[in-house]
Protein backbone atom coordinates (compact mmCIF):
# COMPACT_ATOMS: atom_id res chain seq x y z
CA UNK A 1 0.00 0.00 0.00
CA UNK A 2 1.34 3.31 -1.01
CA UNK A 3 -0.37 6.89 -0.40
CA UNK A 4 -0.93 8.96 -3.02
CA UNK A 5 -3.06 12.36 -4.13
CA UNK A 6 -5.09 12.66 -6.93
CA UNK A 7 -6.29 16.47 -7.95
CA UNK A 8 -8.67 16.61 -10.44
CA UNK A 9 -9.90 19.72 -12.28
CA UNK A 10 -13.80 19.47 -12.99
CA UNK A 11 -16.12 21.77 -15.52
CA UNK A 12 -16.84 24.82 -13.52
CA UNK A 13 -20.69 24.11 -14.45
CA UNK A 14 -20.30 20.67 -13.00
CA UNK A 15 -22.92 20.64 -10.25
CA UNK A 16 -22.38 18.85 -6.17
CA UNK A 17 -24.37 15.35 -7.28
CA UNK A 18 -21.89 15.02 -10.38
CA UNK A 19 -18.89 15.39 -8.59
CA UNK A 20 -20.24 13.24 -5.65
CA UNK A 21 -21.24 11.10 -7.81
CA UNK A 22 -17.81 11.05 -9.53
CA UNK A 23 -16.47 10.73 -5.81
CA UNK A 24 -18.37 7.61 -4.80
CA UNK A 25 -17.70 5.92 -7.85
CA UNK A 26 -13.91 6.49 -7.23
CA UNK A 27 -14.46 5.56 -3.42
CA UNK A 28 -15.68 2.17 -4.66
CA UNK A 29 -13.06 1.56 -7.30
CA UNK A 30 -10.18 1.93 -4.31
CA UNK A 31 -12.84 0.05 -1.57
CA UNK A 32 -13.00 -2.53 -3.84
CA UNK A 33 -9.02 -2.79 -4.51
CA UNK A 34 -8.35 -3.07 -1.13
CA UNK A 35 -7.63 0.57 -0.39
CA UNK A 36 -8.78 3.10 1.71
CA UNK A 37 -9.96 7.00 0.79
CA UNK A 38 -8.38 9.25 3.90
CA UNK A 39 -9.56 12.13 2.90
CA UNK A 40 -11.95 14.11 0.27
CA UNK A 41 -11.34 17.90 -0.04
CA UNK A 42 -13.97 19.81 -2.31
CA UNK A 43 -11.86 23.04 -2.76
CA UNK A 44 -14.60 24.85 -5.48
CA UNK A 45 -14.66 27.22 -8.50
CA UNK A 46 -11.21 28.50 -8.60
CA UNK A 47 -8.89 30.13 -11.48
CA UNK A 48 -7.14 28.12 -14.17
CA UNK A 49 -3.34 29.32 -14.92
CA UNK A 50 -4.30 28.89 -18.49
CA UNK A 51 -8.01 27.93 -20.59
CA UNK A 52 -8.17 24.22 -20.93
CA UNK A 53 -10.64 22.74 -22.81
CA UNK A 54 -11.94 26.47 -23.51
CA UNK A 55 -12.30 26.81 -19.80
CA UNK A 56 -10.91 29.35 -18.24
CA UNK A 57 -12.12 28.27 -14.49
CA UNK A 58 -12.51 24.79 -12.92
CA UNK A 59 -14.37 23.31 -9.76
CA UNK A 60 -11.00 21.87 -7.68
CA UNK A 61 -11.09 18.22 -5.81
CA UNK A 62 -8.30 16.45 -4.15
CA UNK A 63 -8.53 12.85 -2.68
CA UNK A 64 -6.06 11.66 -0.19
CA UNK A 65 -5.83 7.56 -0.21
CA UNK A 66 -3.61 4.74 0.48
CA UNK A 67 -3.73 1.74 -2.39
CA UNK A 68 -1.48 0.26 -5.07
CA UNK A 69 -0.61 1.11 -8.13
CA UNK A 70 -3.02 -1.21 -10.45
CA UNK A 71 -5.62 0.81 -8.33
CA UNK A 72 -4.44 4.31 -9.50
CA UNK A 73 -4.33 3.24 -13.03
CA UNK A 74 -7.77 2.36 -12.74
CA UNK A 75 -8.40 5.98 -11.15
CA UNK A 76 -7.03 7.70 -13.79
CA UNK A 77 -8.28 5.84 -16.76
CA UNK A 78 -11.86 6.60 -15.35
CA UNK A 79 -10.67 9.99 -14.92
CA UNK A 80 -9.53 10.09 -18.61
CA UNK A 81 -12.96 8.79 -19.96
CA UNK A 82 -14.70 11.24 -18.09
CA UNK A 83 -16.34 13.93 -19.71
CA UNK A 84 -16.72 16.04 -16.29
CA UNK A 85 -13.05 16.23 -15.56
CA UNK A 86 -11.10 18.66 -17.80
CA UNK A 87 -7.82 17.68 -15.94
CA UNK A 88 -5.83 15.25 -13.30
CA UNK A 89 -3.09 14.68 -11.66
CA UNK A 90 -1.88 11.57 -9.40
CA UNK A 91 1.17 12.22 -7.07
CA UNK A 92 2.65 9.48 -5.06
CA UNK A 93 3.16 11.19 -1.46
CA UNK A 94 4.85 8.11 0.24
CA UNK A 95 8.19 8.73 -1.45
CA UNK A 96 7.58 12.89 -0.53
CA UNK A 97 7.47 11.65 3.10
CA UNK A 98 10.15 9.84 3.14
CA UNK A 99 12.67 12.40 1.55
CA UNK A 100 10.95 15.10 3.89
CA UNK A 101 11.86 12.60 6.62
CA UNK A 102 15.49 12.57 5.22
CA UNK A 103 16.09 16.30 4.98
CA UNK A 104 15.11 16.51 8.67
CA UNK A 105 17.24 14.01 10.05
CA UNK A 106 20.31 15.78 7.70
CA UNK A 107 19.17 19.34 8.86
CA UNK A 108 19.34 17.71 12.98
CA UNK A 109 22.49 15.86 12.09
CA UNK A 110 24.44 19.15 10.73
CA UNK A 111 23.01 21.39 13.71
CA UNK A 112 24.26 19.38 15.93
CA UNK A 113 27.71 19.12 14.66
CA UNK A 114 27.55 22.88 14.69
CA UNK A 115 29.46 24.76 17.88
CA UNK A 116 27.36 27.11 20.15
CA UNK A 117 27.55 30.61 18.95
CA UNK A 118 29.56 32.77 20.85
CA UNK A 119 28.20 35.08 23.28
CA UNK A 120 28.10 38.42 22.35
CA UNK A 121 30.53 41.14 23.93
CA UNK A 122 29.24 44.06 26.42
CA UNK A 123 29.74 47.05 24.33
CA UNK A 124 32.03 49.33 26.16
CA UNK A 125 30.27 52.30 28.06
CA UNK A 126 32.70 55.00 26.43
CA UNK A 127 32.08 55.06 22.87
CA UNK A 128 35.45 55.39 21.75
CA UNK A 129 37.18 53.06 24.56
CA UNK A 130 37.23 49.85 22.81
CA UNK A 131 38.89 49.95 19.10
CA UNK A 132 37.02 47.93 16.63
CA UNK A 133 34.04 48.60 17.22
CA UNK A 134 32.03 49.86 14.39
CA UNK A 135 30.82 53.09 14.87
CA UNK A 136 33.65 54.09 17.60
CA UNK A 137 36.08 57.14 16.18
CA UNK A 138 38.86 55.32 15.42
CA UNK A 139 42.58 56.23 17.50
CA UNK A 140 45.22 58.12 15.06
CA UNK A 141 48.16 56.17 14.66
CA UNK A 142 51.53 57.89 14.32
CA UNK A 143 52.59 57.95 10.59
CA UNK A 144 56.01 57.09 10.46
CA UNK A 145 58.46 59.95 8.85
CA UNK A 146 55.45 62.59 10.05
CA UNK A 147 56.42 65.42 12.42
CA UNK A 148 54.86 64.91 15.72
CA UNK A 149 52.53 67.49 17.59
CA UNK A 150 53.78 69.67 20.48
CA UNK A 151 51.51 69.95 23.65
CA UNK A 152 52.06 72.64 25.54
Amino acid sequence: MRIYEELYIARPNATDEEIDALNAQLENVIKQAGGTLDKTDKWGVRRLAYRVAKNSDGFYVLLSFHCGPQTVREIERRLRVTDLVIKYLTVRMDEKLKWLEKRKKAREKRAARKPAAPAPQASPAVPGAAPGVPGAPAEAAPVPGAPEAKTN
